[in-house]
């Protein structure tokens, strides 16, 4: 009952996709974790160690964005998730468990390997962070995944380009982006901000340890 009363308000705090909901519904779109994942690897890689950390960051990409992107696909064209934002949390958990296995492979190889960016292993290691922390989260309370890679993606950039101005524009994105999740409805304030603190601090953490 409870579920079905959340969905019900957030149908009705969606609102029609004009105005500022409309911007806020691109901005959900535009910024989607997928949508990161996919993109950042290849710059970091590039950033790190030119065009062959490029491909290096193109085969994580495929991995650990490309799978859990498909896997999320495959379930919406089937229905059993309600969109690739997944607002119903308690469809989660099986996407997670197809991101964690992309990410658990895609580390292996990379410590196996000789010559990646140590930068790319790290951001790796982020993602298996994001899971390990998120995951469990996730299963009991809506925490914002969109905030949440955001604000880990402006950490990691944050190490590869001058980290002060990379904050600063990053804190204002990542502000917008959790505006976004609130005005419709697929977040509260709450979420959306301990999304941003978990995927930063797990950023900076993992950054910080290995030394990058």
């Amino acid at each position: 009952m409870a579920d079905q009363v959340v969905a019900g308000v957030e149908a009705v705090g969606a609102g029609p996709r004009t105005g500022l909901n409309g911007f806020a519904w691109a901005v959900t779109e535009v910024f989607a974790p997928q949508n990161l994942m996919l993109s950042l690897p290849p710059v970091v890689g590039a950033l790190a160690a030119g065009w062959a950390g490029a491909a290096w960051g193109a085969g994580v990409s495929a991995v650990c964005g490309g799978v859990p992107a498909a896997v999320i696909a495959v379930g919406v064209w089937r229905g059993r998730l309600d969109s690739r934002h997944i607002v119903e949390r308690r469809s989660r958990f099986k996407p997670m468990l197809a991101a964690l296995a992309a990410v658990l492979v895609t580390l292996l190889v990379l410590v196996l390997a000789d010559g990646e960016p140590v930068e790319l292993t790290a951001m790796v290691v982020v993602m298996l962070g994001w899971l390990a922390v998120l995951g469990p989260i996730t299963l009991l309370w809506k925490i914002s995944f969109h905030t949440s890679t955001a604000a880990g993606v402006v950490v990691v950039l944050a190490y590869v380009l001058p980290a002060v101005v990379t904050l600063a524009v990053g804190a204002v994105l990542v502000a917008v982006i959790g505006w976004a999740r609130v005005r419709i409805s697929h977040h509260t304030l709450a979420q959306a901000v301990a999304g941003a603190a978990a995927g930063a601090g797990v950023a900076w953490a993992v950054f910080t340890a290995m030394g990058v």
